[in-house]
């Protein structure tokens, strides 16, 4: 160990006398010089520290952003809850009326608890914060009368009224509640079936497009071997085969047109001349052995789709050709009707029942009795007639009688503008749908 001296071992160490007697005086001035400067640099560290948390920029934001935050909470609070603070100074100083004026305590206690179911019916609060108010404004009321009733200023029966008001208010919670339930249960519904139409409409537009491809690639070997052929029982069968694919194509065409309906891209919107669009049609379906009728024709504009409504008379005079035999009688008109545009396909088939008429427009809708697989085809084309009408703000009606033939029209709202720039004298425009159509009819 180190020594007193300063000399190590285990030897002791001679001190000069001098030296002995001056050690005490020595150490004390040692002690008294380290503990000033200990203190000294204590009292330096202190002042560092203090003033460096005085002017820590962090720390002078945090507080500040803490308090900015509290103040930005408490404003959004109070926005949020104003009427429930109007509420509650508006029965403090019904209480109050109510203690000052016994004589006419009756109004401001009706007040507070008109008031109370007033504002429940517009708040709905949850069933705890709704109990906790029940319960203070029982007591407050009641406390109130009570008071009263002790003093000999009001009788004790008014003290009954406050048990039975409560228990009123109650039951308006009870049906408010059920209220709820039952519109959270309608708002679950009503998102399930939301569900399930766009699962519904995102299959038809998928199933449209995957059946698009095959039923081309198939029609088109179908044709080759058609021509290709010589012995007239293949060639038969060949064109019974294409006919059938032409009513899948036309079947997959119209699913995808339903699916698309409503949609923002369903229409191309543009002034249409109608008289171009009637007389495009009449010459597509011209060929078709019946006996065709162009009536009168008014000239007027509609705002709509054109390659859509063309395909809304296509669909028409399609039906009527299917109901119609060879001798029947179609014809094609227009008119206006106030503010319409009257599109009208009439035939001399063989009519529909009063019984049926209300859902032909339905998707695959068929009339048993006069509409079968030979000639009614899917039951999809009156569904787009509507469809496109009802896209276009129109409508479509339809009036028929048994053995007589039927008289469909398509409503749809006249435009003062002129029709689109390069379409009204045209004519003979093929359709896609309606020439598959008619070769399939033919």
């Amino acid at each position: 160990m180190r020594g007193v001296g300063g000399a190590t071992g285990g030897r002791p160490t001679r001190v000069p006398a001098a030296a002995a007697d001056g050690a005490p005086e020595l150490l004390r001035e040692v002690r008294t010089v380290s503990t000033q400067h200990l203190l000294s640099a204590l009292d330096r560290y202190a002042r560092r520290l203090h003033a460096t948390l005085s002017a820590d920029p962090i720390t002078t934001v945090r507080s500040g952003g803490t308090s900015a935050m509290r103040r930005a909470r408490a404003l959004r609070w109070v926005r949020s809850s104003w009427v429930d603070i109007a509420w509650v100074v508006f029965a403090g100083l019904n209480l109050a009326a109510m203690q000052l004026l016994p004589a006419w305590q009756t109004i401001p206690f009706l007040a507070i608890w008109v008031s109370l179911t007033a504002i429940y019916g517009f708040r709905l609060w949850r069933l705890q914060p709704t109990i906790m108010t029940l319960a203070a404004v029982t007591l407050a009321t009641g406390g109130v009368i009570g008071v009263q009733v002790l003093r000999g200023q009001e009788e004790g029966q008014y003290l009954a009224e406050v048990p039975l008001i409560a228990m009123m208010f109650l039951v308006m919670v009870w049906h408010g509640r059920r209220r709820l339930a039952a519109m959270a249960e309608v708002n679950k519904v009503a998102a399930e079936n939301l569900r399930l139409l766009e699962q519904q409409r995102r299959f038809l537009q998928d199933a449209s497009h995957e059946l698009g491809t095959p039923i081309t690639v198939a029609l088109g070997h179908t044709q080759l071997i058609g021509r290709a052929v010589t012995d007239p029982a293949i060639a038969e069968d060949a064109r019974v085969v294409e006919d059938e694919l032409l009513r899948l194509r036309r079947l997959a065409e119209r699913m995808l047109l339903l699916a698309s309906a409503g949609s923002p891209g369903f229409l191309h919107l543009a002034p249409v001349g109608v008289e171009s669009l009637v007389v495009d049609a009449f010459d597509r379906w011209g060929q078709t052995p019946r006996r065709w009728s162009l009536g009168a024709v008014e000239e007027a504009t509609v705002l709509g789709d054109r390659d859509r409504l063309a395909l809304v008379l296509d669909a028409l005079i399609e039906n009527a050709v299917a109901h119609t035999g060879v001798d029947g009688r179609i014809e094609v008109r227009t008119r206006l009707e106030g503010t319409n545009v009257v599109l009208a396909v009439a035939d001399s088939g063989c009519g529909i029942p009063a019984a049926d008429l209300g859902r032909i427009f339905d998707r695959f809708a068929r009339v048993d009795a006069h509409r079968n697989r030979k000639v009614g085809g899917f039951g999809l084309g009156l569904a787009v007639v509507k469809a496109v009408a009802e896209g276009h703000d129109g409508l479509v009606r339809v009036r028929s009688t048994v053995g007589r033939g039927s008289v469909f029209e398509v409503l749809l709202p006249a435009s003062t503008g002129g029709p689109e720039p390069g379409l009204a004298g045209r004519r003979g425009t093929p359709n896609a749908e309606a020439a598959a159509a008619r070769e399939a009819r033919q």
